[in-house]
C-alpha cells in the first residue's frame, strides 16, 4: 500500500494536494484497496460551493457504494475527465491519474487540520 509524504489525508481515506488557494481531491490507495474494482464515478457538484464533509459525489465498485466527502471548504472547479470514461484510474493511478476533483479553497488553513502521512499510517494501521 502506497502513502505519499507530500499529500494531506482524511480520516475518510481521501487525499489532498494543496497547491496555494487550489486543491487535488482523490481516494487513497488503501481505500481502492478497500473498495476492489471501482466501476463507476459519479461527481455532480462541479460549480458548487461545499462544506467540509459535505458529500461531493460517489463511488461505486463492485461490491459497494460509498460517498465521497469534501476534505476542506470550497468549490468544485474541475472533475477529472479522466475517471468519467475511465473510473478505473481510481485503482490503477490513485495518487496520479486517478484524481477525482479540483478546488478552490475557502481558508487554507483549514489544510492544517487534515492528517499528515504518518497520521494516516497510524489511522489505517490502528
Amino acid at each position: 500500500m502506497k502513502i505519499q509524504e507530500k499529500l494531506r489525508y482524511t480520516k475518510d481515506h481521501e487525499w489532498v494536494r494543496v497547491e496555494g488557494n487550489m486543491a487535488f481531491v482523490g481516494i487513497t490507495d488503501f481505500a481502492q484497496g478497500e473498495l476492489g474494482d471501482i466501476v463507476y464515478i459519479e461527481i455532480e457538484t462541479l460549480g458548487e460551493t461545499l462544506d467540509k464533509d459535505e458529500v461531493f459525489g460517489s463511488i461505486e465498485a463492485v461490491k459497494t457504494v460509498s460517498d465521497l466527502f469534501m476534505p476542506l471548504s470550497g468549490e468544485v472547479l474541475e472533475i477529472n475527465e479522466g475517471i468519467e470514461s475511465n473510473p478505473e484510474l481510481a485503482n490503477t493511478d490513485p495518487y496520479g491519474d486517478g484524481w477525482l476533483i479540483k478546488i478552490s479553497i475557502n481558508d487554507v488553513s483549514e489544510a492544517d487540520s487534515l492528517l499528515s502521512s504518518e497520521e494516516y499510517k497510524q489511522e489505517i494501521n490502528a
